[in-house]
């Protein structure tokens, strides 16, 4: 029953063009049943090769037998299907077949003695049918599982590769692999990540990766975008590789799915300290044929974003192209009390700011796929992103000494910010004769320049109005680029059903360089800008990473294993330039030596719908050349910062412990244990000392400083539950909540931190079916008192400070960020005109009842003195959005006559898009 069930839900997709057998042919059953309609999208192809010399045979005569039910004999007969003529290298393909029935294969050539081969392309059906298609128990090394892996085995079943035929030799036989296929699930897990489908996200409609992180259970986003993972910030990849792209710079529209790998395997970079990778997967449909789209759409704010894609494939040609413009108005206000208690005299500042943040960019990408032949497909995909962005900015500082009113400032900021990206990968990858037995190749670029000029004045005022000083008049002129390579070769061979080895290597090279002018002007002698050498900088410098790896998957009954080991080696060379000219004096490199990296996977598979994992990985997060220069930064004169070059590397291990059950129909609960342990870890604190932003310091005046350290060791642990449920036909809820415990020990000088807080995050999200075409998206969060994310460096929060040489980033070992809850709100309405033309149109509001506010707080002791901090912040609540979308296309039902369309890491969904 349940695989009849599965047969009747296959044939129903959508995406599929069912045919009947042409007339008179009916595809053979068990017991010798026939006339059965059966789905001529079955493709086998090969090569025949001469025995001796391997080399492919020309102009062979290949055909291909099945069988037909005779309405006057009652019985089956053999008859032609296909019959073709072997290419010039020997490849023969075999298109649109039955993937029900029994073949024959019959081969012959001049001068070659003939042979016949029995064929079928054998399907399986899984464990349980198409209701286990959220199980956790993945193939070894598998990207996902349940559905997802079930549709990429259907593919390796139906799109068959013969191999090598040799006509003077046994012919070599390929074991079939167990398949099924079925819709796309919007929460899908592998043996090593969990992967949310999110193309169809109906909040972050017509704006960028920042909204969309907000929807995704585990993460959480801060005011400013910042997007943490278990109280720790991730990796970003897009497509599996590193990027010089920012989350508020990708739309939001052409993300396909969001994998979160919290604790990734040897087969990836082991930088990034505790916190795992997390990797946006772009778009790029496989469908045969042409498709594509436009979509538009305004905010209440007046701006407008518009968009569209097209994808073409035919024979052996994959192209698509996607673009963007968007406009962009962001609007924020923040108010921070400082105090400082027990020197000569108690002093303290109220800074009230107001801000906003207008402007647009525009994203372009660009790529192709050629398929060789049938084992060799060579890929290139190019993407370019450009904006440009006005920031206006009020301050008004009160400051009162012993709560006595003493000076308050008005200070305005004019910023005007450009930037431009680009980044292109060119791929090769081979497939050797037998499936999932392959060779790529990649060679990844990014860059990335920013520009900014900022003119600031501050005035200065006596509480009865007179002015204290002069006007001040600061002036930024910012600079610099990030240019990142990544070259990187995989290999993988499935052995057998039961195990698979795969083995890599890697190098990856970032150069970066800043300039960062700042000019005075105090109005009072030249009253002319000048530059300023003390709070002035212009550096770059060369990072360089360099990997290896292996990996070796085994299944043994109801277990299975991932067993990994990666080495990596780093090390840092910089050089700082003089102010007027490029001549550099070059720092003393920086080498870290070869470190070892472990990692392992056990998974149980308890029954169909049931799996339990443990798994375990050892990463590194490496000090930044901004963490390591000695000098000092005084971008911003009342929060300076400078770098520690003693700072070692921080260690962390990490272990995890899942339970998975698909315990119905569309439904999935995962419960997870986690541990994470961190020596060296790297923090900030803050320290006081003399003012070093002028030639010669007055005695007594004096500055606090930001700076990094290596805390002893830090460890934290919780409890991760994400359920996901069908309430009623019509309403899907997705739960998830992570209760965890920080604690950090850190030794900094003249004082000793040890924090520890119980906290806890939640997520809810759901969708509704309302009507025909209706549907409905409710989502929202909610946060508990918590510690600041390590390596955040700061809570976000009075970065522009007061007066007295206050302010600047909250540090992890000295802050908490403050309860906080919000909830957006989206409704959609899709219609479809006639086959291949679809629309809709999406209404929605982020912050809905005006409760997402960002506090935190913090408390710093320097001997008999105690700086506090408090800042609160709210960002765009309330916003508006409408936005139109428009598909159109035309689908070839010669969908899988390519075993390379398995190359591409989308595992296989992307041909039911």
């Amino acid at each position: 029953m349940k695989h009849l069930l599965f047969l009747s839900f296959l044939i129903s997709l959508g995406s599929f063009t069912i045919a009947q057998f042409p007339a008179g042919m009916g595809g053979s059953r068990p017991g010798g049943a026939a006339g059965k309609q059966n789905m001529n999208v079955g493709h086998f192809y090969g090569k025949i090769v001469d025995s001796k010399t391997n080399k492919g045979i020309p102009g062979v005569t290949v055909i291909l037998t099945g069988n037909k039910f005779d309405t006057v004999t009652k019985k089956l007969k053999e008859v032609s299907l296909r019959t073709i003529i072997s290419s010039n290298h020997g490849d023969f393909s075999l298109e649109n077949l039955p993937i029900f029935g029994n073949f024959k294969l019959k081969i012959s050539s001049v001068g070659y003695k003939s042979i016949e081969k029995l064929l079928s392309f054998g399907i399986k059906f899984p464990q349980g049918g198409p209701s286990g298609g959220m199980s956790g128990s993945a193939a070894q090394g598998d990207a996902g599982t349940g559905m997802s892996a079930n549709f990429q085995q259907l593919l390796g079943q139906v799109d068959k590769d013969l191999g090598n035929i040799k006509l003077e030799s046994d012919p070599s036989d390929l074991g079939n692999v167990t398949v099924t296929a079925s819709a796309k699930q919007q929460l899908e897990l592998g043996i090593d990540r969990k992967i949310f489908n999110v193309d169809k996200n109906l909040t972050s409609s017509g704006q960028t990766a920042t909204e969309i992180m907000k929807s995704i259970p585990t993460l959480n986003v801060d005011i400013d975008g910042n997007v943490t993972l278990r109280n720790a910030t991730p990796t970003i990849f897009v497509d599996g590789r590193p990027t010089t792209m920012t989350l508020d710079q990708i739309p939001a529209d052409i993300i396909d799915k969001i994998e979160i790998i919290t604790n990734p395997s040897a087969k990836y970079d082991a930088s990034g300290g505790s916190a795992g990778i997390l990797n946006i997967v772009l778009k790029k449909n496989k469908k045969n044929g042409y498709n594509g789209g436009i979509r538009t759409g305004i905010d209440s704010r007046a701006r407008l974003n518009t968009g569209g894609d097209i994808n073409y494939r035919q024979n052996k040609v994959n192209f698509f192209a996607s673009g963007m413009f968007m406009q962009r108005k962001s609007i924020y206000t923040s108010i921070t009390d400082q105090n400082l208690i027990g020197a000569v005299n108690d002093t303290s500042s109220h800074t009230v700011d107001n801000g906003n943040n207008d402007g647009h960019f525009g994203f372009g990408r660009i790529g192709m796929d050629y398929f060789i032949d049938n084992r060799n497909t060579i890929s290139f995909t190019g993407n370019y992103n450009k904006g440009h962005f006005f920031n206006p900015d009020a301050q008004t500082i009160d400051s009162l000494v012993n709560d006595i009113p003493y000076t308050f400032t008005n200070r305005n900021t004019n910023t005007q910010a450009n930037f431009e990206n680009f980044g292109g990968q060119l791929s090769f990858k081979h497939n050797f004769t037998q499936n999932n037995h392959d060779i790529t190749a990649d060679f990844n670029y990014n860059s990335s320049t920013t520009s900014s000029l900022s003119n600031i004045n501050s005035q200065t005022y006596f509480p009865n109005g007179a002015a204290k000083y002069p006007l001040y008049q600061q002036m930024a002129d910012g600079s610099g680029y990030n240019h990142y390579f990544t070259g990187q070769t995989d290999y993988e061979n499935q052995i057998n059903d039961n195990s698979k080895i795969e083995a890599g290597a890697r190098a990856a090279i970032r150069e970066f360089r800043t300039d960062n002018l700042q000019y005075l002007n105090d109005n009072v002698t030249s009253h002319q800008f000048y530059l300023n050498p003390y709070s002035s900088s212009r550096y770059k410098y060369t990072d360089e990473v360099f990997a290896a790896y292996t990996s070796y998957s085994l299944k043994v009954k109801k277990w299975s294993y991932l067993l990994g080991l990666r080495v990596e080696s780093s090390n840092y060379r910089g050089q700082m330039f003089k102010l007027d000219g490029e001549d550099s004096t070059k720092l003393s490199p920086i080498k870290y030596p070869v470190s070892l990296f472990p990692s392992a996977f056990i998974t149980y598979k308890i029954d169909d719908k049931q799996d339990f994992q443990l798994n375990y990985s050892r990463r590194i997060n490496r000090p930044n050349f901004f963490q390591l220069i000695p000098s000092y930064n005084f971008t911003n004169p009342q929060s300076p910062s400078v770098g520690n070059p003693n700072l070692r590397p921080e260690f962390t291990n990490s272990f995890e412990m899942s339970y998975n059950n698909a315990y119905k129909r569309n439904a999935n609960f995962l419960a997870t244990v986690y541990i994470k342990y961190t020596t060296d870890l790297i923090t900030s604190y803050i320290y006081k000392d003399i003012n070093r932003n002028t030639s010669s310091a007055a005695a007594g005046d004096s500055l606090y400083y930001t700076s990094y350290i290596n805390a002893d060791n830090s460890y934290s642990y919780g409890l991760e539950l994400t359920n996901k449920m069908n309430i009623v036909r019509w309403w899907e809820l997705t739960l998830n909540v992570n209760l965890y415990n920080s604690v950090l020990n850190a030794t900094i000088p003249n004082q000793t931190i040890s924090n520890s807080l119980i906290s806890g995050f939640a997520k809810m999200n759901n969708n509704f079916k309302v009507a025909k075409g209706w549907s409905v998206q409710f989502s929202g969060d909610a946060q508990a008192k918590s510690l600041i994310p390590q390596n955040s460096g700061g809570g976000g929060g009075g970065g522009r400070g007061g007066s007295m040489g206050m302010g600047g980033p909250v540090t992890l070992a000295q802050g908490y960020i403050l309860p906080r809850y919000g909830f957006d709100l989206a409704i959609r309405k899709e219609w479809t005109w006639k086959k291949g033309q679809t629309g809709s149109l999406t209404l929605s509001m982020n912050d809905i009842f005006r409760t997402q506010v960002y506090k935190t707080t913090a408390s710093t002791v320097f001997g008999a003195e105690t700086l506090t901090q408090d800042v609160q912040r709210r960002r765009d609540p309330q916003v508006l959005r409408l936005n139109f979308s428009y598909r159109f296309g035309k689908f070839d039902v010669n969908l899988l006559k390519r075993k390379n369309t398995k190359a591409d890491q989308s595992g296989g969904m992307d041909a039911i898009q």
